[in-house]
């Protein structure tokens, strides 16, 4: 029976080059990746604040019914739906615009028209005369304008 050498200098490993490759090819592989999960972050924003839009304006129209057609008493300022935000009535909570997002995303400023461009100072709008409800920073048509 032979023996069998060992080949001591010879290590099983991968060269440099090697790695360098595979390095490469995942660096590109994200680069094409990532703008579509950016892609879809904005896709969700949109979609987040269209719903909780939908559901804002279902409550108030909710609220006239109940209420012989009268508004809530919604005031400027941070999440002040007045009573259409207690829990088991209207919404359980005061709703967030993730489209602004940031620490304004729930700021309610009263006016009587959408907004022109993209802001961060505030989450809606409520006409208080009429009961309209537009989301910031979007258009007219429900639409989200441009971030800049």
């Amino acid at each position: 029976m032979r023996a069998r050498k060992l080949d001591v200098g010879k290590k099983n490993a991968f060269t440099l080059v090697e790695i360098l490759i595979v390095v490469v090819i995942l660096g590109i592989l994200a680069a094409i990746a990532t703008p579509q999960f950016a892609s879809a972050t904005d896709d969700s924003r949109r979609a987040t604040t269209d719903h909780e839009l939908k559901k804002l304006r279902r409550a108030v129209e909710v609220y006239q019914v109940r209420n012989g057609n009268a508004l809530p008493n919604v005031a400027p300022g941070d999440g002040t739906w007045g009573e259409i935000v207690l829990p088991g009535e209207y919404l359980s909570g005061p709703p967030v615009n993730s489209w602004v997002g940031g620490p304004n995303d729930g700021v309610i400023v009263i006016g009587n028209a959408p907004d022109g461009a993209y802001q961060t100072t505030h989450g809606w709008i409520f006409d208080d005369a009429t009961g309209q409800i537009w989301a910031g920073s979007f258009d007219a048509n429900d639409q989200p304008l441009p971030m800049p």
